[in-house]
């Protein structure tokens, strides 16, 4: 990469020496080498735009991408493309494939097809062997080889010795503790279930899952942490009992931390109405008295991230009749949109944009990253204000299973530098042809 230049960036990175401030910032060889007003520019390439800001690099705590086994639906390469378009330089992909990430092997076999590309992959290796819940994968082995964090995906671990004995491993293994990332999902309780229990379920007639079919699972598992230590993670909880769980074993000095999807801020459960199969998501779209809940933990830390839950479907398991078609939507391209879209006005920017940096990076033990003469240049340049209509051609993702199309959406990323390499983002390819 050429030198860059990023002309009258408003820097949002919170606790960063810059916060706030607007710059220009000089690149040079992966590293910031100037912040600083009117930097010359001499032979380096010159980004501008109007509103433009720039954080620390976001990193995506949750995304399939299908590979090994269903390429067809995603792909490595064209889930890290996904990933660069919502504006993200990491993102860690789930152990649900086919086979599972639950050996050395399958993570050198990602890390070895992501060599080369702009954004971080980031391997999450499986807690037990084959996701079957019956038996520990090499746990220690899945960290030498690089996976950041250990889950079963939506795989409930029944056997609570077993998830025991995975939380004390997990804790002894050595250097910064690898979270165990659950999903809080009772099989039983929640056995069939399609949406949201609650009056939308009765009147749509479809089979509800009940908010304390999460509430239990997570509670277990807390006690479990409570017992053992070590770092549990509860991914994309949706549920206002499960954000007060988190809040209460945070206040006990627990090292718990919880994630929330974009959409599930947004979305609710009247979105069913219609039986659209994309709205089809799990957790269901709940109502707005969870949706309110899970705003105020956003807002309060309680939920350390905003993810994605990034997975794509074809169309042979999503364009059916809404009992057998497949739950999730894709969300890396549009994630930030959403979450702002949802957020704006209930607080600030700087929270949000902590729960895609900061929040993400202490999830999985990885140093805070600034904004800063001398550090890595692994950065996210969006405008939060700019109001736009979600198309075909901003998904890059080989599947197009998303609610937002024709959606109008406020707050946009721009573009990313990360590993070496500038990747802009489709507005801003458009604003340099126009």
């Amino acid at each position: 990469m050429n030198d860059l230049i990023l002309r009258q960036v408003k820097v949002t990175d919170p606790g960063g020496p810059h916060h706030d401030s607007v710059v220009d910032l000089l690149i040079r060889d992966g590293r910031i080498v100037k912040v600083g007003q009117r930097i010359p520019k001499g032979e380096a390439t010159e980004v501008r735009h109007a509103g433009m800001h720039a954080s620390p690099g976001w990193i995506d705590l949750r995304a399939h991408f299908r590979d090994p086994g269903q390429e067809w639906k995603q792909g490595i390469a064209n889930g890290l493309d996904a990933a660069a378009a919502g504006g993200f330089t990491a993102v860690c992909i789930l152990p649900s494939t086919d086979p599972p990430l639950d050996g050395r092997a399958e993570v050198e076999y990602l890390l070895r097809r992501a060599q080369g590309h702009a954004v971080r992959a980031l391997p999450i290796g499986a807690v037990t062997k084959e996701l079957k819940g019956q038996q520990l994968a090499e746990l220690h082995d899945l960290r030498q080889a690089g996976a950041v964090a250990y889950s079963d995906d939506q795989h409930t671990i029944r056997n609570t010795r077993l998830m025991l004995l995975a939380l004390q491993y997990v804790r002894g293994l050595p250097g910064t503790g690898a979270p165990v990332m659950v999903f809080p999902k009772d099989p039983d309780l929640s056995a069939k279930g399609m949406m949201h229990e609650g009056p939308m379920s009765t009147r749509l007639g479809l089979r509800g899952i009940p908010p304390m079919a999460e509430t239990i699972q997570l509670a277990r598992d807390i006690a479990l942490l409570d017992y053992t230590g070590g770092h549990l993670h509860a991914a994309t909880i949706s549920t206002a009992g499960s954000v007060e769980l988190i809040r209460q074993a945070k206040a006990r000095k627990l090292r718990v931390t919880a994630s929330v999807a974009a959409h599930n801020l947004l979305l609710d459960d009247g979105c069913l109405r219609g039986f659209e199969t994309c709205y089809k998501v799990m957790p269901p779209l709940r109502d707005s008295h969870h949706i309110d809940a899970l705003r105020e933990g956003v807002k309060d830390g309680t939920i350390d991230a905003i993810v994605s839950d990034h997975r794509p479907e074809d169309r042979e398991n999503k364009v059916l009749e809404f009992g057998p078609a497949a739950f999730g939507i894709i969300g890396l391209e549009t994630s930030f949109a959403v979450a702002n879209t949802a957020l704006k006005g209930h607080m600030s920017l700087r929270r949000i944009i902590e729960r895609y940096t900061h929040g993400p990076r202490s999830v999985l033990g990885l140093p805070v990253l600034h904004i800063a003469e001398g550090a890595e240049a692994d950065i996210t340049l969006f405008d939060p204000e700019l109001n736009w209509t979600c198309e075909v051609a901003d998904l890059v993702s080989r599947s197009h299973n998303t609610p937002f199309l024709g959606q109008r959406l406020a707050g946009r990323p721009m573009g990313i530098v990360s590993q070496g390499q500038w990747v802009p983002g489709r507005a801003l390819r458009e604003a340099a042809v126009a």
